[in-house]
């Protein structure tokens, strides 16, 4: 009996354990094929997805996907990414004015020509008879203005401020003059002041350089005749040099008495001697792309001096540039046996002065 009772036991043991193995395979099984199954069924999805973005750029119907189709996707997509950035990149260099913001359109049938230099001609109020002169000696009007763009790649615009107070007598003269003429670039947020004429310079590079993209962009005075052909041929050999500023090349005297007519406020940053660092005559002088972008993207930090061609001297100090000193930007050069490309004799009564316009180039 008592053997029996055990050997009842025994198997009852044995048959509780085999019920608790059954069961913990089971579970585990279960877990297993759950887990299998989620995994085939996310595969399945990405499966799905990358036919279908590969559908999209093939053009092609339901078709299976190979790996190489799959890494090509990947790569697509990264490739996508950077693009993005790029464009965010360029979208804020052209804010800044790094680089410009008009496009040439190629759908049209007849192709402009690449805009070689803008040549902004710096006046002020009171000088309409210096403009008019300009209008009748050099510089084009109406159609031959576009013209000039067109065919030369040369865009000449005159360059004015606003008054102190706004919508006056000097404001409403030039709208009316340039609603005839329609050749100016009027610099809504400058003052016309004197002393104000080196910010006046740096505005309108910046305004140029945003405006149009072009190789240089040149400063004239509005008492100065251009010989528009041998500018845009001397410009034309130095396309070769990225940072180049050309001009008439002079330094001189600082002057620290204020009774002077050329004084300088800051004379005392000059040195012991005095003299100016070598910088461009104001009458006319150029500068490549590179430099108008430079001058416009750091146009709030740059310093300017009393005289707008010692300022803009300044602003190429400690930069990689190559001064070119060209007598043909000199306005005495007129008279050294440079051939013009018109025989003019002007005698025209300025406004302020009674003088002929200088001639360079």
């Amino acid at each position: 009996m008592h053997s029996r009772a055990s050997s009842n036991r025994l198997s009852s043991g044995s048959s509780f354990r085999s019920r608790v193995s059954t069961l913990l395979l089971s579970m585990f099984a279960t877990m297993a094929s759950l887990y299998v199954a989620g995994r085939l069924w996310q595969d399945a999805q990405n499966r799905v997805h990358l036919i279908e973005e590969l559908d999209k750029r093939s053009g092609q119907g339901q078709s299976a996907i190979s790996v190489d189709d799959t890494l090509k996707i990947i790569a697509c997509r990264e490739q996508q990414k950077k693009l993005t950035a790029l464009e965010m990149e360029l979208a804020k260099a052209r804010q800044k004015g790094f680089v410009s913001k008009h496009s040439s359109d190629g759908s049209g049938t007849h192709t402009k020509k690449k805009i070689l230099a803008v040549i902004g001609i710096i006046t002020r109020f009171g000088r309409k008879n210096n403009r008019e002169a300009i209008r009748k000696a050099w510089m084009p009007t109406g159609a031959a203005l576009e013209k000039l763009q067109d065919e030369k790649g040369i865009v000449v615009r005159f360059v004015i401020g606003r008054s102190a107070n706004p919508g006056d007598s000097s404001d409403r003269e030039i709208d009316n003059e340039n609603g005839q003429s329609n050749d100016f670039i009027i610099l809504k947020d400058h003052i016309e002041a004197t002393k104000e004429e080196p910010k006046k310079t740096k505005l309108f590079i910046t305004h140029a350089v945003e405006k149009w993209d072009a190789e240089f962009y040149a400063k004239v005075n509005d008492d100065i005749y251009v010989n528009i052909d041998a500018l845009g041929a001397s410009l034309s050999n130095h396309l070769d040099k990225p940072r180049v500023y050309i001009g008439c090349m002079k330094s001189g005297e600082v002057f620290s008495e204020q009774t002077h007519q050329w004084y300088e406020p800051e004379w005392w940053k000059f040195g012991d001697k005095k003299s100016y660092f070598r910088h461009a005559s104001g009458e006319l002088y150029a500068i490549s792309r590179a430099l108008a972008q430079f001058i416009a993207i750091n146009r709030s930090i740059l310093r300017t001096y009393a005289h707008d061609d010692v300022s803009a001297g300044s602003w190429f100090i400690g930069l990689d540039v190559n001064h070119v000193d060209e007598a043909k930007f000199c306005c005495s050069s007129w008279s050294s046996g440079l051939s013009l490309s018109l025989s003019l004799s002007l005698s025209l009564s300025l406004s302020d002065q009674n003088k002929k316009l200088n001639f360079v180039l």
